[in-house]
């Protein structure tokens, strides 16, 4: 039974608005780095078991990967209450990969929210 869930443009609004914390890996089976990251995503998803791991596939899912612009693969990408706090491409060793979750879980959303208003004002 795998942790990870597959994420597809049907399930992927839902599960990103129902749960306030989701990892999606934009990956695809033929690139060499998503296959050396996919154990240590799996595993994080093991020690995170309170956390939604999603898997997009880019080659079955070009919408999801083109609504999001990505370039290259694999890209972890953090979503917090429908907003997108993380995205790095590029494989992570396991390391880094629980670094970037620790930090993910003690962002305040509202300050993340308030600096979005303000670059959204600025951009006016």
């Amino acid at each position: 039974m795998s942790s990870t869930v597959e994420l597809t443009k049907e399930n992927f609004d839902q599960t990103v608005t129902e749960n306030e914390f989701v990892l999606i890996d934009f990956w695809a089976s033929w690139c060499g780095p998503c296959r050396q990251f996919a154990p240590v995503y799996e595993k994080a998803a093991e020690e995170n078991p309170d956390l939604v791991f999603g898997k997009v596939d880019t080659e079955a899912q070009p919408e999801l990967a083109q609504a999001f612009g990505i370039q290259s693969i694999p890209t972890l990408m953090i979503v917090r209450d429908q907003v997108a706090v993380f995205a790095q491409p590029g494989a992570l060793p396991e390391s880094a990969l629980t670094d970037v979750i620790g930090q993910a879980r003690k962002l305040d959303m509202d300050e993340v929210r308030k600096s979005i208003a303000a670059q959204e004002q600025q951009g006016e």
